[in-house]
């Protein structure tokens, strides 16, 4: 990001009145301190509810295997009908924070990481938003702005990373481009961490190939703007990007894991159709409706000549609507790439921070209280085993393993996630990892089961299955009570067990 003044949230010496005051109270307890606070209990408020994610599970098993036996698998370990099909670690490092957490704290470690990221995402937003525009007030819509968008992606997944280092890869060319050029070199180091981390390294990459794309223009038409860097300064970004390619081979897998975005989104085709957060972002949704108010305040204050747009920031307006309305999992990425360029076009119709204004003991009461209510509103060992139990199949499980169900299991997609965090002696037949079951061509018999698309029997059959663990609105719930060999043992207020022969199936 660019086009802020460097000096215009400086710091200015305090009153006399102010003197008494120590320094370093001064600047802990002042007002950009107590938004980034604020910001951190929103972000506990936010995600406080969210120990339910299906997918958190088997990313919480893929980090305790790592930790644990100290190497990375390249094939699937956890299914029977994948014929341990090759399988890309992408995000093999954010697991094992997942499970780095779990070891440290159990499930209160798991959400506390949530917390942290999530807290580090707003308030990143809203320092960069902050910068970028050159005023502190501002930069507090821009943290807002971010929080509503993160809301459709905010969980215990390795995502969160990817995020908040896009987050750090805007600080980082913004920093290049009205500072030293040096930051640029920072680039290869972000991305040697963000590809082993989450695929959305493909998307940094993208922004930093379009920055320096866009230095190489200068025209203005009306209040659009295109600023030509000097040469000094675009060789350094092209540097840092051409480093960052190498550094991308800094991962497991090799080639494989670098073009492994490429290739989800090329040869997923069936499992994107079906999974909600990569369908395209409904008109209807809030979300939607604030991105188009973005986009239609960003304009009119151009249209208006009350502010001018750069090319660069047209160009990525431009990629974040895309991204926002094809899919609804990427809003997350529209709210940090846009917020930064509302928050400067606002700039000048907002009245900016003053620090000679500062009252330390008010910020210390905003603090406090900050502080406070993110404490009381952290979940408890207690409510977070309810959420994993009203969500995930916890006490299905319980009775599979103490009646020692024979295998193979057939289970629901949602719950494979949890089976293979829960009971490992069971090899699950599918579970979120959509990649790895379509590209085995499994996927496409599953969904043809689950649809009734074809006789119940064959897949039962063709896979030796002896029991089936689905979710209580499951269609074939109906159809395999109505199967002569199928027999419901457990049901429960999200779960129900089928077994075939229940009598002769057991050990």
């Amino acid at each position: 990001m660019q086009h802020a003044p460097d000096s215009s949230i400086a710091v200015a010496d305090p009153p006399a009145a102010m003197n008494a005051f120590p320094h370093f109270l001064r600047r802990i307890f002042s007002f950009p301190v107590a938004i980034a606070f604020l910001l951190a209990a929103l972000a506990v408020c936010t995600v406080r509810s969210r120990f339910d994610d299906p997918d958190m599970w088997w990313h919480l098993k893929m980090g305790q295997v790592i930790w644990t036996t100290h190497t990375i698998p390249l094939h699937d370990i956890f299914s029977y009908t994948t014929n341990h099909h090759a399988s890309v670690p992408q995000e093999w490092l954010g697991e094992v924070s997942i499970y780095l957490a779990y070891k440290l704290a159990g499930y209160s470690g798991m959400m506390a990481w949530l917390c942290l990221f999530a807290a580090a995402i707003l308030v990143g937003a809203y320092w960069l938003s902050s910068f970028y525009s050159g005023n502190l007030k501002v930069g507090f819509l821009g943290g807002l702005i971010v929080w509503l968008f993160s809301t459709v992606g905010l969980s215990i997944r390795p995502q969160m990373i990817g995020y908040l280092l896009l987050i750090v890869e805007l600080a980082v060319i913004y920093l290049g481009r009205t500072r030293s050029p040096r930051w640029f070199l920072c680039l290869p180091i972000l991305f040697a961490l963000w590809i082993n981390c989450h695929g959305s390294f493909i998307l940094g990459i993208a922004i930093a190939a379009m920055y320096l794309f866009s230095s190489l223009f200068h025209f203005e038409m009306g209040s659009l703007i295109a600023e030509r860097w000097e040469p000094a300064r675009r060789k350094m970004l092209a540097i840092g990007l051409a480093l960052s390619l190498p550094a991308l081979f800094l991962n497991p897998d090799g080639i494989h894991q670098i073009l492994y975005p490429v290739k989800a989104f090329s040869t997923q085709g069936l499992a994107l159709a079906l999974s909600q957060e990569w369908q395209a972002t409904p008109l209807t949704d809030a979300r939607a409706k604030a991105l188009l108010l973005i986009l239609l305040a960003s304009f009119l204050l151009v249209i208006l000549r009350r502010s001018q747009l750069f090319f660069d920031e047209l160009l990525t307006l431009c990629a974040a609507t895309w991204l926002g309305l094809s899919h609804q999992r990427t809003l997350f990425a529209f709210g940090i790439l846009a917020a930064p360029i509302l928050c400067r076009q606002l700039a000048a119709l907002w009245d900016n921070y003053e620090p000679e204004k500062e009252v330390p003991w008010m910020n210390a009461v905003f603090i406090a209280g900050a502080l406070l209510v993110a404490i009381s509103l952290f979940p408890s060992a207690h409510n977070l085993e309810t959420q994993a139990q009203a969500k995930s199949p916890v006490k299905a499980v319980a009775y599979i393993l103490n009646h020692h169900l024979r295998g193979p299991m057939l289970n629901d997609y949602l719950y494979g996630g949890y089976l293979i965090w829960a009971a490992p002696q069971y090899p699950v037949m599918i579970d979120g990892r959509a990649d790895v079951y379509e590209w085995s061509g499994f996927f496409d018999q599953y969904v043809r089961w689950m649809s009734l698309g074809q006789d119940p029997r064959v897949l039962l059959q063709k896979y030796g299955v002896n029991f089936c663990l689905l979710t209580q609105d499951s269609p074939m719930v109906q159809v395999l009570a109505l199967l002569p060999d199928w027999k419901k043992v457990y049901s429960d207020s999200n779960s129900v067990v089928f077994e075939r022969d229940a009598a002769e199936n057991r050990p």
